[in-house]
């Protein structure tokens, strides 16, 4: 039996919104109700941020360290930092005698009771700020001697939707979870008789691609011991 040879279907932002509509009983060729769909594909996004980490938007970032600046700001388009290391070297430049320090992410409680939060040295710990544009604090602020580079990983936002002719940021085993969850936002405004039918298959589908969407990696628990004084 013949087959394509290929594993790269996708869809436009068209396509996804013909779907949900689909879904919902529908069609349309308005453009109020395409710009309508095209606002709660963005929201439905900006929802999925609450659902925990999405693989695909995690990104290695690194900035120079400036002796005595504790303070450091990311990019725009990050949600939150997830680990952090210190390093000798620039990723470009990694090499096998690159070193690199964990640091340990701290809450802003942590952080506020920090006395000296500009005294130098090896930097061991740090806050983030989520703000608008998200700001890292290191203690200590570095010396920059040993240590040049800040490395760490971060949970971007994923992207506007923008044109209809575009790709959504998203990868190929959320593409059922997103039809369906714009089809639920749609028959809020659209289809009231099917929200719950829509609500129902969007949250089973969002589920299945959340668990999948997780790293394979070993786990060994063991049980916590406890022995007595022989009292």
């Amino acid at each position: 039996m013949a087959t394509s040879g290929t594993s790269s279907f996708d869809l436009n932002i068209d396509d996804i919104i013909e779907e949900a509509y689909e879904r919902c009983g529908m069609r349309t060729n308005s453009g109020r109700d395409l710009r309508s769909a095209r606002r709660s594909l963005n929201l439905l996004f900006s929802e999925w941020g609450n659902r925990g980490v999405h693989l695909w938007k995690v990104s290695l970032n690194e900035v120079t360290l400036t002796a005595g600046t504790a303070q450091y700001a990311v990019n725009e388009s990050v949600n939150d930092v997830l680990e952090a290391y210190i390093s000798t070297t620039a990723a470009a430049s990694n090499t096998a005698s690159t070193n690199d320090i964990s640091l340990t992410k701290i809450d802003r409680s942590a952080y506020a009771a920090l006395p000296n939060k500009l005294q130098t040295g090896q930097p061991s710990q740090y806050f983030v700020d989520r703000q608008t544009t998200p700001q890292i604090f290191l203690y200590l602020a570095p010396d920059a001697t040993t240590f040049t580079t800040l490395k760490f990983y971060t949970i971007d936002r994923i992207q506007d939707t923008g044109s209809y002719n575009n790709q959504a940021d998203v990868v190929y085993r959320f593409l059922p979870c997103m039809c369906s969850g714009l089809a639920y936002y749609l028959s809020v405004k659209k289809a009231p008789d099917r929200i719950q039918l829509l609500k129902q298959l969007y949250e089973d589908e969002l589920l299945r691609a959340l668990n999948e969407d997780g790293q394979r990696a070993s786990v060994y628990i063991s049980p916590q011991t406890y022995f007595g004084d022989g009292v």
